[in-house]
């Protein structure tokens, strides 16, 4: 899935943006024939993308953006109040400045001015307004409903500004902000036009087939003169891995993400192709449905999670290129890991405890999976149904097509391959993913305790009780939620010579799905 940062607040905007910062980003270069980085970008140009992302039923409404190709063109077509640059340093955007209230309660943001949409209206408050509102309200299917439902009011201050109100105290509300969910549509009528790709943003959506290619061109009218380097681009969804890999090395594109590790190295000894790797937040799992059977039994879900061999998942699936995960979301990137928790490790005869405790003695699950979750999904389901045998769980593998497996499997089949790109700060991912009606809180995970802390934590001023409540939460998820988490593998890219960049962001895959804006023609 689609989708960090920790703040201050109640201070100067320059001491609350100096406290934004997450634990820094790792980024590498592997192989040969390594581009120099062109020190000024230029303008003009094609950027040819080919990636993994992409279904049919994909839309361009902000609610319901899903994968890794919806956020690339969101962020190409729109903007945001604020963003997230590599370094994890948050920046201003659609909004110049903003300041909280001595509890974080109220937040007011300065809109800056003389922005156009593509069809030339000039962006107001009112635009702002119905944007964040999209996502309020009972009946909202938004995945950022859990952001948007700490709202309890939001107006306009005068032209300039806007204040929102909360309903508790957030000290990463403009983090969360940043997120393509929350980027700025026209206001309507109706609510605002979700549909149409009119932004503000530097590229315009001329053509767009879902699931199988996008086309843009740059906004002549775009208010940055730093960003948005290419003419035009192009993005095709090629869900084959190898398929990608060829698509690159043939110069039919010049960017593919999700580059699988075992055509890492093959690719980084072209001449002419550079292979990038950073390490984020970006994570692996199985989900298990903890409301339907057997998965609604918590040593049935505990039994699972000790029958997998993590170890042997990273040295076979990412060839060494990850992390280990410990059943919660926030890995080591995260500037409130809790290093020191347990790590779970592989144990045959603990899951066969916790099946005793279940009152059974074997267990028989299907496994869904598909290549489209991530690269290996199903080698990584092979390797998890020989792990768990010997601990009397009998896996039966369900492969799944790639086509409309976000729509027909995810949340749907009981146990299924799944990834989930992560947030800025570790309440973001928490309140996304963890929270009772969330829409993806995937494992319909619900703890009182947790949601306790949660509430606590976000409006927690003092660093070491906020650090000491989100470790305690890390722990109640690892041994409570039907999430197992494996992995944290690394992002890996591979790019030709005609394109160039600067340091790469961590927070989400692809420069933080900004590449259309940031990178440039090195040809």
């Amino acid at each position: 899935m689609t989708h960090e940062m920790n703040t201050k607040c109640g201070m100067s905007r320059r001491r609350f943006l100096s406290s934004s910062v997450a634990a820094g980003t790792a980024i590498s270069t592997l192989g040969l024939g390594i581009l120099p980085a062109r020190a000024e970008p230029v303008r003009g140009g094609i950027l040819r993308m080919g990636t993994i992302h992409g279904q049919s039923t994909d839309t361009l409404d902000p609610a319901l953006l899903f994968n890794g190709g919806q956020w690339n063109i969101a962020y190409g077509v729109r903007n945001t109040l604020t963003q997230i640059e590599a370094g994890s340093v948050l920046a201003p955007c659609l909004a110049t400045e903003w300041s909280p209230d001595a509890n974080a309660t109220v937040w007011t943001f300065a809109l800056r001015q003389g922005v156009e949409f593509h069809d030339g209206k000039t962006l107001d408050a009112n635009d702002v307004i119905a944007s964040i509102n999209h996502h309020r309200g009972k009946d909202s299917e938004s995945a950022a409903k859990p952001i948007a439902d700490q709202i309890a009011d939001i107006k306009a201050d005068g032209t300039t500004h806007i204040v929102i109100t909360l309903k508790r105290p957030n000290v990463d509300f403009p983090v969360s902000l940043a997120s393509a969910n929350f980027t700025i549509c026209k206001a309507t009528d109706a609510g605002i036009d979700a549909n149409s790709g009119v932004g503000t943003g530097g590229y315009i959506l001329r053509e767009w087939e879902p699931g199988v290619q996008a086309y843009l061109e740059r906004n002549p009218n775009y208010w940055r003169d730093d960003r948005a380097h290419f003419e035009q681009i192009e993005m095709i969804t090629i869900n084959d891995s190898t398929a990608r890999m060829s698509a690159l090395l043939s110069n039919g594109v010049d960017v593919i993400d999700d580059v699988e590790f075992k055509l890492a190295t093959q690719l980084a000894a072209q001449s002419g192709i550079t292979v990038e790797k950073t390490q984020g937040p970006l994570h692996y799992l199985f989900s298990m449905m903890g409301n339907t059977a057997p998965f609604d039994d918590k040593n049935v879900r505990l039994a699972l999670k000790y029958a997998v061999d993590r170890e042997d998942l990273i040295d076979k699936i990412l060839l060494g290129n990850g992390t280990l995960g410990n059943d919660h979301p926030i890995g080591p990137s995260y500037l409130h890991h809790d290093a020191a928790l347990e790590q779970r490790s592989y144990d045959p005869d603990r899951a066969k405890f916790h099946l005793r405790e279940a009152g059974l003695s074997s267990l028989d699950i299907n496994l869904s999976a598909s290549n489209a979750a991530y690269s290996g999904a199903v080698d990584a389901a092979t390797l998890v149904l020989g792990s768990a045998a010997p601990a009397g769980i009998n896996v039966n593998i369900v492969r799944e097509p790639a086509d409309g497996y976000w729509t027909d499997v995810y949340m749907k089949k009981p146990m299924f391959a799944n990834y989930w790109g992560g947030y800025t700060t570790a309440s973001e991912m928490f309140s996304t993913g963890y929270v009772p009606g969330a829409a993806w809180n995937e494992s319909h995970f619900e703890n009182a305790r947790f949601m306790e802390l949660l509430e606590k934590a976000n409006g927690e001023l003092d660093s070491t009780l906020r650090t000491e409540m989100l470790h305690e939460m890390q722990a109640i998820v690892r041994d409570e939620a039907g999430q197992l988490i494996w992995a944290f593998p690394d992002n890996i890219l591979a790019r030709n010579d005609t394109v160039a960049h600067g340091d790469l962001a961590h927070d989400r895959p692809t420069d933080g799905h900004h590449l259309f804006e940031r990178w440039w023609s090195a040809a």
